[in-house]
């Protein structure tokens, strides 16, 4: 047994059922459905839907924005030919930022009302392309989307540098893989907290449905870049949260508050990520999902993971103490638990670091997007 689910935005339906157009006829005599629109998916808030093979012979559902991302450059190069006829197209960028770059310290000239305008409005594309997959690009529209209220003229070709990376490389796709993740359980350790936190439990919606179908694993990637913002030296939240092997939410935002210390600012990070992770684990509870076992919580920076580990641990730092006992709260419910991964290897690196280009940045790439022509 398992449940049929109708996602509706707006004037987009998407049936997921195992007789799916049986459930769309029934939606058509009562809310009438274009007829030339029925049908398997294709594309869905302007990103390209299909169906793809993995290495591994799995079947999984992908999503590609490359359609809405070349439209997107196309009307950029337009605008500028308009705008500044006979200005060069950059061929090259094999990144979304130049070297060492940094939007906070730009001090050019600001930005006439005009360019300011569509300053803001390509960041709006940017930030959509962002949500249908481009994760490439989070941290650096991140940064740039600080900067909506007084853009500047290196700002606005910070955006174009951008488009120029995208001209290159609009060919990536998503993928939805359902493949339970291997997870090593020796990374995490499992403490009595009554101690502590008696009691705890991790909340359970009390109206929520019989839970049908297959179980699934929930993982938390966690990172932050402490005092990365050079001018105010705020730091950087970032994070994945994956169901099975699928990407299902990533998150760049500067935090709100200077952090003194690296641990400050990755406790910050991790109660950022654990709170999103509960209302992931509480929406899929009242969709009828089944969830057993706690989430995997991944980060690297070993100071945090020892003391969400070890009851026995102690923080005096109060600016920090709600961080730290809303994880480690977290923990001892038996909600998630925390293991260490090599920074290496976190992909959410790509949420809080403006990454160079080369093997490492096409490794954390790969974690989360493929390139349409591997498939």
């Amino acid at each position: 047994k398992y449940y049929s689910y109708v996602l509706c935005y707006v004037d987009d339906v998407l049936c997921i059922h195992h007789d799916a157009m049986q459930q769309i006829r029934a939606i058509d005599k009562r809310f009438p459905l274009k007829k030339t629109s029925v049908g398997d998916p294709d594309i869905y808030l302007g990103a390209k839907l299909r169906k793809v093979v993995l290495e591994n012979g799995v079947e999984a559902w992908s999503m590609s924005p490359s359609k809405y991302v070349q439209e997107a450059v196309k009307n950029v190069k337009d605008y500028l030919q308009e705008k500044e006829p006979g200005r060069p197209w950059l061929k090259k960028a094999p990144t979304p930022f130049a070297k060492d770059y940094r939007p906070e310290i730009d001090i050019s000239p600001e930005l006439m009302t005009d360019d300011g305008t569509y300053y803001q409005s390509q960041i709006g594309v940017l930030r959509w392309m962002v949500e249908l997959g481009r994760v490439d690009i989070i941290t650096e529209v991140s940064m740039l989307s600080s900067h909506l209220a007084c853009p500047r003229e290196g700002h606005l070709e910070a955006v174009y540098r951008i488009f120029a990376y995208l001209d290159k490389k609009h060919n990536s796709r998503m993928v939805f893989d359902p493949t339970y993740p291997e997870i090593d359980m020796s990374a995490f350790k499992e403490c009595d907290w009554k101690e502590f936190y008696y009691e705890a439990k991790e909340p359970l919606p009390p109206n929520m449905p019989e839970p049908r179908g297959k179980e699934v694993d929930c993982r938390l990637y966690v990172d932050s870049d402490h005092a990365g913002d050079q001018l105010i030296r705020r730091s950087r939240t970032g994070f994945f949260i994956f169901l099975n092997t699928a990407p299902l939410i990533w998150f760049s935002k500067r935090q709100p508050t200077v952090e003194t210390s690296v641990f400050g600012a990755e406790f910050v990070a991790m109660k950022n990520g654990m709170e999103t992770l509960r209302g992931v684990r509480y929406k899929l509870r009242m969709m009828g999902i089944p969830i057993d076992g706690p989430a995997y919580v991944y980060g690297d920076n070993m100071s945090v993971i020892h003391n969400t580990q070890r009851p026995e641990s102690m923080l005096k730092k109060k600016s920090n103490s709600v961080c730290y006992h809303y994880c480690r709260e977290s923990v001892a419910m038996g909600e998630s638990l925390t293991g260490h991964v090599p920074t290496l290897k976190n992909p959410a690196d790509l949420c809080t670091k403006v990454i160079p280009g080369g093997a490492q940045r096409d490794y954390l790439v790969t974690q989360t997007m493929y390139d349409i022509t591997t498939m």
